[in-house]
């Protein structure tokens, strides 16, 4: 007998789940099985929930009798009257079935009233329909974020990448500038404006008045040029983990100069085998080149050390280093941002400016001591937070060099210009123009050169030596934000300096003899300054961001190394004063142009005064 019961109790719930798996869409409720007509049943019944219409079955006949009893509106109602009639459930079986369903969907309606009486919690999110693009959006960006934490946690990269692909950085930047340079009336054009670095790189001058026949070589003072300037350079940085990294760049470039990168279409220089012209190609330099390590330390404080050829690491303006010189040697970074408004940082590092010829003098059997020139540099400063518009950034740096000032050589015999001294190594293997200079050689008079009169070939040298002290700083107003206000300013002073031993030895930047309207005393300096203001954009990130920019800068003959400093302001160099106004437009995250125009004039020796205007697209990746 309860065999049969678990039968029946089996065919009846198969019975049931396949009807409602058809009929589950239309609308019956528990309220349904309430509204049905009562039908009798053997015995009545009582539920355990508030009170509610008590159901009946309608009258049946027989099994297989063929009659059946008054139909219901309810479909769940007609199927258990349905199977009662065919003997598939017996009356007591349909009715504790419907007591059932009556207790459940009271239980139910309680749950469901209770839930509305309840006020929502601020986390109740109801949702009544998606529609089909927003799903979509949803999908998409659930794609996105799960291919992103793929690439960032490397899910995949073991299958589909080598690992330094992900690890592997590349980058570059290309600028077209037009620029034209002019110079206004009332230069000096005597050849008074020596080239000395066209003099030192190449075989030395004969100074003697009555063996030379041709002009020193000198700087151009009157013609107006024309040029259209490339500069391209590419890049790639490497994460070789636990804390190292290592960088390259390459860079074009006129000639081997540590100032600029700038290529002039179609130039043709003497120094470089005839590099450019006739759409001939151009030279790519080694620009960059280091290793880098970052320690892990504690206390809110980055460390790091790069050895190598990298960017300067220095908070300075151009007026001490231009934009695009690159630093040789090793240098120590740190910075604490352990306190809320105040982030203290350090910069020390020791970098070779030069080094001697292994085989110096190449053709003497006996070689010269080394004479290394090295530059060693130190700074000391901080970024502030003075308030949430308010922002300031300063530093105190002093640069000292060996052995790049001049020494009057040995006394010795000169024959012709491939005799070598042995200080010819201290003059400047590069120079712009600026810097006082003295003469090297010691030269024996001897009858072979008239008793000094012919013969007399000459290198030269810086005549001081250079402890540079250097204030930097900038202020920061963001209150028109995105348009920032910032002015920056810098101060330098050589406090090598010696203006009484540099009057004995000088060989340019005198002053005018107001007297005698001759040649002067030495009217040479120690001391630059620099002003510069700058409104809109700190940075051109999108398309119509824009900045425009003011400043002046007073730089005297001997502030600054002239071969490390700004290329542009008067065509390079120190010894110069004057104005610069510039701007810039974005066209998009990577391309804007800009324009500056740059006025110039010396201060001390012969009188030249010089124009720049230059147009730059630009370009990054």
């Amino acid at each position: 007998m309860l065999h049969e019961k678990h039968l029946l109790h089996r065919r009846l719930a198969l019975v049931l789940t396949s009807f409602l798996c058809v009929a589950c869409t239309l609308p019956v409720c528990a309220a349904d099985l309430v509204a049905a007509a009562p039908l009798p049943v053997s015995e009545p019944f009582a539920v355990s929930t508030p009170p509610i219409a008590e159901p009946q079955l309608a009258p049946v006949t027989a099994p297989g009798s063929g009659a059946a009893g008054a139909p219901s509106q309810n479909v769940t109602i007609n199927l258990i009257n349905r199977l009662v009639q065919r003997g598939v459930l017996t009356k007591e079986d349909a009715a504790d079935l419907i007591r059932q369903a009556e207790a459940d969907a009271a239980a139910a309606r309680a749950q469901a009233a209770a839930a509305q009486a309840a006020p929502p919690s601020d986390d109740t999110v109801r949702v009544t329909y998606i529609p089909e693009v927003v799903k979509d959006q949803i999908r998409d960006d659930l794609r996105s974020e799960v291919m992103k934490q793929a690439y960032e946690e490397k899910w995949a990269s073991a299958r589909t990448f080598p690992t330094w692909v992900t690890n592997f950085r590349l980058f570059g930047d290309m600028r077209m500038r037009y620029q034209n340079d002019s110079f206004p009336p009332g230069n000096d054009t005597t050849g008074s404006l020596l080239n000395f670095n066209t003099i030192n790189t190449g075989s030395p001058y004969d100074i003697s008045p009555t063996s030379n026949t041709n002009y020193p070589a000198s700087n151009n003072a009157d013609k107006e040029r024309n040029r259209l300037r490339l500069r391209a350079r590419v890049g790639a940085e490497v994460d070789l983990g636990e804390g190292f990294t290592t960088g390259l760049r390459l860079g074009t470039g006129d000639t081997n100069s540590p100032v600029t990168e700038n290529q002039t279409l179609g130039g043709v220089n003497s120094t470089t085998a005839g590099q450019g012209g006739n759409f001939s190609k151009y030279s790519i330099w080694l620009d960059r080149a280091f290793i880098k390590y970052e320690a892990n330390v504690p206390l809110d404080t980055n460390l790091s050390a790069t050895v190598g050829r990298f960017d300067n690491p220095f908070f300075a303006t151009k007026m001490i280093w231009a934009d695009d010189l690159g630093f040789d040697g090793g240098v120590l970074q740190a910075k604490y941002k352990g306190l809320d408004c105040v982030t203290p940082f350090f910069t020390a590092g020791a970098f070779p400016v030069y080094n001697t010829d292994f085989n110096f003098a190449s053709n003497n059997p006996s070689k010269f001591s080394s004479q290394d020139k090295w530059l060693e540099g130190f700074q000391l400063g901080s970024d502030v937070k003075i308030t949430h518009d308010w922002s300031a950034k300063g530093a105190v740096a002093y640069y000292m060099y060996q052995n790049v000032e001049g020494q009057l050589s040995t006394p010795f015999y000169v024959n012709s210009a491939t005799d070598i001294g042995n200080t010819d190594a201290l003059r400047p293997t590069f120079a712009q123009k600026g810097n006082t200079y003295m003469m090297l050689r010691n030269i024996i008079p001897t009858s072979a050169n008239s008793n000094g009169t012919t013969n007399q070939y000459q290198y030269f040298g810086l005549t001081t030596p250079f402890r540079e002290l250097a204030l930097t700083g900038q202020v920061d107003y963001a209150g028109f934000d995105p348009c920032h206000i910032a002015l920056t300013g810098e101060v330098v002073k050589n406090l090598a300096f010696d203006r009484s031993a540099i009057d004995r030895i000088a060989q340019n930047n005198f002053g005018p003899d107001t007297s005698t309207g001759k040649t002067g005393p030495f009217n040479g300096g120690d001391t630059g300054w620099l002003m510069n203001l700058n409104f809109g954009a700190p940075t051109l990130q999108k398309r119509w961001d824009w900045n425009v920019n003011v400043g002046y800068r007073y730089v005297e003959s001997d502030a600054v190394i002239d071969g490390f400093c700004d290329s542009d302001f008067g065509g390079g160099g120190t010894n110069l004063k004057g104005f610069t106004l510039g701007g810039g437009l974005g066209l998009s995250a990577r391309v804007w142009l800009s324009a500056r125009w740059i006025s110039a004039d010396s201060i001390a020796g012969p009188t030249f005064k010089t124009d720049i205007f230059q147009f730059d697209i630009n370009a990054k990746f």
